[in-house]
């Protein structure tokens, strides 16, 4: 598969809610994606103010999208999924402004209407989170 950025065609996300700037291989089992976050995105602007930190919940958000664009590239459904379940998450460390986030997922269950993932994030080679999920269709 060949690298995308053009998410917006995959996910219904949008700026300044879209957390994925590229997926860069998308196979059976195994998704990675990137994504820069920008401090002069309106969400992320006025959290912890001076300290240039990204949420978690901003990270896991992003985690997820990620593997959602992933699953869509592979063909798996051209639903729309929403999270219905974390089953886990742990984070490690902080993520700033203009770090490039890694996301490396690993597709547990597809199907037309249920995926369960389970990804680690990494900025360079340090571990920041770890999260496994499920999301349903809705549409």
């Amino acid at each position: 598969m060949e690298t995308t950025t053009n998410i917006e065609q995959l996910i219904p996300h949008r700026y300044p809610f879209l957390f994925v700037d590229e997926i860069v291989s998308a196979k059976d089992n195994q998704i990675v994606g990137t994504v820069v976050f920008d401090s002069e995105n309106l969400l992320l602007k006025w959290t912890f103010p001076g300290k240039g930190v990204v949420p978690n919940t901003i990270l896991l958000e992003s985690m997820a999208q990620c593997g959602g664009a992933g699953v869509r590239l592979l063909g798996v459904s051209k639903g729309i999924f929403a999270l219905a379940h974390i089953e886990q998450s742990a984070f490690f460390d902080v993520v700033k402004y203009n770090d490039e986030v890694r996301h490396e997922i690993t597709n547990i269950r597809m199907s037309e209407k249920i995926i369960k993932q389970t990804g680690k994030a990494y900025v360079g080679d340090t571990l920041v989170m770890e999260a496994t999920w499920m999301s349903i269709r809705i549409d």
